[in-house]
């Protein structure tokens, strides 16, 4: 598992609004049996995000946004295959994490 790794939502149901969840642990942090994830919401599904916090992306060709602030904790077990790897966006990740915790 890599850092910004993305994966497909493991509940089916929730896949139409949050299709797809992003690992931001820390990658040098692995002997843990969950990781840290941040939900990737359909665009349609955040109609106001705030600029900072909820950075809008693309996995895929799908417009998703960061909905930061619904961070959470869950069991390797539930992250399968990654999709695809936001590497590339991690400013906007790591400010939108930033505005959560108040490191600015």
């Amino acid at each position: 598992m890599a850092r910004f790794d993305v994966y497909q939502h493991p509940d089916a149901a929730l896949r139409a609004t949050t299709p797809f969840l992003l690992d931001v642990q820390n990658e040098y942090i692995s002997g843990l049996q969950t990781r840290v994830v941040i939900p990737l919401r359909s665009a349609r599904c955040v109609p106001l995000p705030l600029h900072d916090l909820n950075p809008a992306l693309q996995v895929n060709g799908a417009a998703v946004i960061l909905d930061t602030a619904a961070l959470g904790a869950l069991p390797l077990s539930a992250l399968k295959n990654p999709v695809a790897n936001l590497k590339a966006q991690a400013g906007l990740i790591a400010n939108a994490m930033d505005a959560l915790f108040g490191g600015y």
